[in-house]
């Protein structure tokens, strides 16, 4: 595989520091396992199966399994089979999770996605299917910032160092034809890299001009007093790209499609409740986020976050592949090869199921 040197150094860097994986939660926790799943009396197990373990996110930018697990719809479609829960509040203990087979399912975001996959060279993970797009913007003091061109010489924050947030930022600064060292944050404008559990109170500190960070960061920041500059949804095609995907161990994928496919139409059941009820399932989420975190959401948070977050069950492979070009073009990442990354073929044996459109791989999938 072509991803030598530099891969190597990023991939070292984002297994020392907590990697954001797109969700706006806290990092570096362990996992809180949650098994509160309830079988119906006298359900068949699927695939001969007592549980399936299901990794996420206590975050927004989760709201499918949040919602699916709050709601039941995950035990509905196992049957039999005990649908057990693990919260994460980091992308690498999920993938180290989901390695050691301790997860068999997963809601994570690109970035650990790509470099769990191309760490353990393509042998690890699969990515089956997408969850949520969007929810990314850059908030700033409306006092230091009037305009786009004021973010030139400012401190902004990203997430994490080579995370999905702080590729993007850095991609947009070299299109406003300024520099930067990707590492050091260094340049014509100061990237600094931030907790999102801290940034909030870093900004109203006053020792940041603003932030490129995800939902619900993004939107308390705004409750704060900030104000959004830029949404990234603006700079992508049809306003997409892939915030979420479901990912699933490839041992796993391999000896239990039956469960797999199961999930999967839970997820895509889900999503499609989740557009049929949005105001029942927002409290859903925010009620399962308390049950995972110990704390909700107030609505000045929650309300426009849930708005800005687009479900999908397309994991927009196209838009993942551009975010590896752009942590290449910004020197953190050698071109990294993920053919075969994508297995589509459950999800759309579930879309068409319900008469829906397939969705594509973008080339990346399985031969």
């Amino acid at each position: 595989m072509p991803a030598i040197s530099a891969l190597r150094r990023t991939l070292a860097v984002i297994a020392a520091l907590p990697l954001l994986t797109l969700a706006a939660c806290g990092y570096g926790s362990q996992a809180k396992d949650d098994d509160t799943a309830k079988i119906a009396a006298g359900a068949e197990k699927i695939d001969g199966l007592d549980s399936v373990r299901i990794g996420y996110f206590g975050n927004i930018t989760h709201a499918t399994p949040l919602v699916a697990n709050q709601k039941g719809f995950f035990q509905k479609a196992l049957g039999g089979t005990e649908a057990k829960y693990a919260v994460f509040n980091a992308g690498p203990s999920e993938i180290e999770a989901l390695n050691s087979g301790s997860v068999d399912i997963g809601w994570i975001g690109p970035s650990p996605a790509v470099n769990g996959y191309t760490k353990s060279g393509g042998k690890n993970l699969r990515i089956i299917g997408g969850s949520a797009s969007g929810g990314v913007k850059l908030v700033v003091n409306p006092d230091r910032i009037k305009s786009l061109k004021d973010v030139k010489g400012k401190r902004i924050a990203t997430p994490q160092l080579g995370n999905t947030q702080d590729v993007a930022f850095l991609n947009w600064i070299a299109e406003q034809g300024w520099k930067v060292d990707a590492q050091s944050g260094k340049g014509d404008v100061t990237v600094v890299r931030s907790d999102n559990k801290v940034t909030p109170d870093a900004y109203k500190s006053g020792s940041l001009d603003g932030a490129w960070v995800p939902e619900p960061t993004a939107s308390k920041l705004v409750a704060g007093g900030g104000k959004v500059l830029l949404d990234e949804s603006t700079l992508w095609p049809d306003k997409k790209f892939v915030i979420t995907n479901i990912i699933v161990s490839q041992k796993f994928l391999k000896e239990h499609p039956k469960a797999v496919e199961a999930v999967l139409k839970a997820s895509v059941d889900t999503n499609e409740w989740i557009t049929a009820h949005p105001d029942e399932a927002k409290t859903a989420a925010n009620a399962q986020l308390e049950k995972d975190s110990g704390k909700a959401l107030p609505a000045d948070v929650l309300d426009p976050a849930w708005e800005s977050i687009k479900l999908t069950d397309d994991p927009l492979a196209s838009t993942l592949d551009a975010q590896a070009e752009h942590a290449v073009k910004a020197g953190l990442l050698d071109e990294p090869d993920l053919n075969g990354i994508y297995d589509l073929t459950l999800l759309n044996k579930v879309l068409e199921a319900k008469g829906r459109p397939t969705v594509d791989d973008a080339g990346l999938g399985v031969e």
